[in-house]
């Protein structure tokens, strides 16, 4: 939950004050002083909500776990998490937080132009090398292993420079992501996903995220989520999924089948305990959607990945 409050109360303030503002795009500040912006901010924050701008952005987590969503794929994320969001890719990340907890500088975040990066490459021919990595950030990659701890330490690094010594470590940056294994690199959204974002799309879905993210291991309605941004059930159903690109019963069953895998990675517990605790209500149904997902069933998973160490 983000903001330390039960559903209810927490996320019908949210969906008042939301609905009552204009949800354009982000609008990312330029800075005049480097080619690329650098930040951090906490979380919660304003700005850590469901997004979408026409920069690409190389997300870092520094601390926390929780749930993250790009585009229509919806994973967990422990500190070290590193992402690049391609141009106008919805994304937004969401901390499991205790109440009244926050999170100080839990992101750094680099945002910058494609444009930049086509201009600079008509002058020094190396930086065409990035070209094919914005392609594939269409979908959203996640950076995994060495890659991502090197990707780490370069945005840290750029940080705390200025001038040519920042270019320089936003070059490695590029570098180490550019030259990623496969086996280190993970496609997010479906090649297929197209969402239709209109003015008020974004505040929409940042209501219903913060009402599923609280709720995924219990009961969730869709008469509740509509409710919530007063809509009726057939008209929110069409309009979540023309501005996910998902439908909301997909939305709920990805998040408890990526609670369920990092249940599965993380700790011991029963695969029938883990069935009922991320919200399945039998075991026979849980096998199957994960199965589906994930091409294996729970249970190998689990020994894949043991084997694996």
């Amino acid at each position: 939950m983000r903001a330390g409050e039960p559903h209810g109360g927490a996320t019908a303030r949210l969906a008042e004050r939301l609905l009552g503002m204009r949800a354009n795009r982000e609008v990312i500040p330029p800075d005049p002083n480097h080619s690329v912006r650098w930040h951090e901010h906490d979380y919660p924050s304003p700005v850590a909500r469901w997004n979408y701008h026409p920069e690409y952005e190389i997300h870092l987590i520094r601390k926390g776990s929780g749930k993250f969503i790009v585009g229509d794929y919806i994973g967990t994320f422990e500190a070290g998490h590193v992402s690049l969001v391609g141009s106008d890719l919805p994304h937004d990340w969401v901390s499991d937080l205790e109440p009244g907890e926050v999170l100080e500088n839990r992101d750094v975040v680099i945002q910058f132009d494609g444009k930049w990066v086509e201009l600079t490459a008509a002058l020094v021919p190396e930086m065409a090398e990035v070209k094919p990595l914005l392609d594939q950030s269409a979908r959203g990659l996640e950076f995994l292993g060495q890659t991502a701890r090197n990707a780490a330490l370069s945005m840290e690094a750029m940080g705390a420079s200025t001038g040519l010594e920042r270019l320089q470590h936003l070059m490695e940056l590029f570098s180490t992501l550019v030259r990623a294994p496969q086996e280190e690199r993970r496609y997010l959204a479906d090649e297929w996903f197209r969402p239709q974002l209109d003015g008020q799309a974004a505040a929409v879905v940042d209501i219903v995220l913060e009402y599923v993210f609280s709720n995924h291991a219990g009961a969730i309605k869709m008469s509740d989520a509509a409710a919530l941004v007063g809509m009726t059930e057939p008209t929110f159903s069409k309009y979540f999924k023309r501005a996910t690109g998902q439908n909301f019963s997909d939305l709920i069953r990805k998040l408890r089948l990526a609670h369920a895998r990092r249940l599965l990675e993380r700790t011991d517990k029963a695969i029938s305990d883990i069935c009922y605790e991320v919200g399945f209500s039998n075991l026979s149904n849980f096998n199957r959607h994960f199965l589906n997902d994930a091409g294996e069933t729970p249970r190998t998973y689990r020994q894949r990945l043991r084997n694996e160490l």
